[in-house]
C-alpha cells in the first residue's frame, strides 16, 4: 500500500490551513528592512500557490475603517468571494470569529499538536527567552571580535 504524503509528516491540503492576517496598508509602515513591493509580491505568489494546491485559506483584517485600511487589493483579487474576517483585536486568536473560521476549515482537533505552531496565552516567557538569546549572540560576537583584534563592532 502506498504511503500518503501526510503520513510522512508533510503539510497537505488535508492537514493544514493558511491564515492570512492583516495584509493591509497601515501594516506596511512597519516594514523598513524589505522592499514593500517584494513583500506584496511574495504574499501574492504564496496565495496563488494555495489556490493551485487547493489549500484552505482564512483571510483576516483588523480595524479596516478606523486604522488599517482594506486588505491589499492584490490579495483580495486571488480570493474575490471570501470576505476577510474583521477583528478589533490585534491578536487574531482573541477573536471568536477568526478561531471559528480556523476550526471550520475541517482540520483535525489536534491540528496544533502536529504543526510547528505553539499557541500560548502568555507570550512574555518566549519574548524574554528571545531577548536573552539575542543578547547572548551579541555577547559572543563581542568576545569573538575582541579575540580577533577588533576593539569596536561595526
Amino acid at each position: 500500500m502506498a504511503t500518503k504524503r501526510s503520513e510522512k509528516g508533510l503539510l497537505t491540503p488535508d492537514n493544514c490551513v493558511v491564515a492570512i492576517i492583516d495584509l493591509q496598508p497601515q501594516m506596511m509602515f512597519g516594514v523598513g528592512n524589505f522592499d514593500r513591493q517584494t513583500v506584496i509580491n511574495n504574499n501574492v505568489g504564496f496565495l496563488k500557490a494555495t489556490r493551485v494546491f487547493d489549500v484552505p485559506v482564512v483571510l483576516s483584517t483588523v480595524e479596516t475603517k478606523s486604522f488599517s485600511g482594506i486588505m491589499w487589493p492584490q490579495i483580495q483579487a486571488i480570493y474575490p468571494d471570501q470576505t476577510p474576517i474583521e477583528r478589533s483585536s490585534m491578536n487574531a486568536w482573541d477573536d471568536k470569529n477568526f478561531v471559528a473560521a480556523i476550526e471550520k476549515s475541517g482540520k483535525p482537533d489536534d491540528f496544533f499538536t502536529h504543526s510547528a505552531i505553539l499557541r500560548v496565552d502568555d507570550v512574555m516567557p518566549y519574548t524574554l527567552r528571545k531577548v536573552r538569546i539575542l543578547n547572548g549572540g551579541h555577547t559572543a560576537m563581542v568576545c569573538l571580535a575582541r579575540r580577533h583584534g577588533h576593539h569596536t563592532l561595526p
